[in-house]
């Protein structure tokens, strides 16, 4: 079976890069730094979200499914710096070559990705195979918005509208799902300043999972699995998460129900 690699980020701000772009010195601290830029941000577009190429990725979560089972981890280790982390992603990429599932990855966690592996020099040839030299590539890569090798669910639900998109939360609890635990995606910040880096990487991996069981659903409603086949991936999704007895794991379940 083609391995499937569902994934999510978490960011914050590089406040590090904003000083670099806009020569802020030390005499400003950070969070006058922060303050400014956000400022910036909401007089010039009414909000004060921080632009993809100068969001640092503090956390990465994937799900792959292929004929071993199914896995659920963080990439890395706590301690690894963003360079590290984005370049254990893109080895995962050249490695298995898997099909790439996301909630929004399209609109954000890719482009992220993306602009912050160019800043750190890592590359990433199997990723953006383009098919110049390979048929195969050429009419399903990781890159063109209406192919599979990487499908955004949200996105694709949206019919590619960004005013219909939903939000990874609403949907996987009307699909039944637990949704977010732990945190929101607004909260990352100030744990990561907390030192709480586990509890961001527990966070992303069941963001990971809500995302990987609706593209389950997905797959159900489009035809691709029957009820059967849905209802053993989703048992394997609660096997997998209910043997790891890991406290965000535990929630998970006591969440989910029955």
């Amino acid at each position: 079976m083609t391995p499937v690699l569902a994934f999510d980020i978490e960011t914050v701000p590089d406040i590090a890069g904003i000083r670099r772009v806009h020569d802020i010195g030390p005499a400003v601290d950070d969070a006058g730094v922060l303050a400014w830029f956000a400022q910036r941000r909401r007089m010039a577009t009414g909000s004060d979200f921080m632009p993809h190429h100068l969001q640092k990725v503090v956390a990465i979560a994937c799900a792959l499914r292929d004929g071993g089972g199914l896995h659920l981890w963080s990439v890395g280790e706590p301690a690894d710096g963003e360079a590290e982390l984005i370049r254990r992603f893109f080895d995962g990429i050249e490695r298995y070559t898997p099909q790439l599932v996301s909630w929004n990855g399209g609109g954000f966690d890719l482009p992220v990705l993306q602009h912050r592996a160019l800043i750190h020099g890592i590359p990433a040839a199997r990723y953006w195979d383009w098919g110049d030299d390979n048929r195969e590539f050429k009419f399903n890569n990781y890159l063109s918005r209406y192919h599979t090798r990487h499908l955004d669910v949200m996105d694709v639900l949206a019919q590619y509208q960004p005013r219909a998109n939903a939000g990874l939360d609403a949907m996987a609890r009307l699909c039944g799902f637990p949704g977010k635990i732990g945190m929101d995606g607004g909260e990352v910040a100030a744990a990561i300043a907390a030192g709480r880096i586990a509890d961001v990487r527990s966070y992303c991996e069941c963001d990971v999972l809500n995302t990987y069981l609706l593209y389950q659903r997905f797959r159900l409603m489009r035809g691709e699995v029957d009820a059967d086949e849905y209802a053993r991936e989703i048992a394997l999704a609660r096997e997998r998460i209910a043997a790891s007895g890991e406290q965000h794991w535990l929630e998970f379940i006591a969440r989910w129900g029955t």
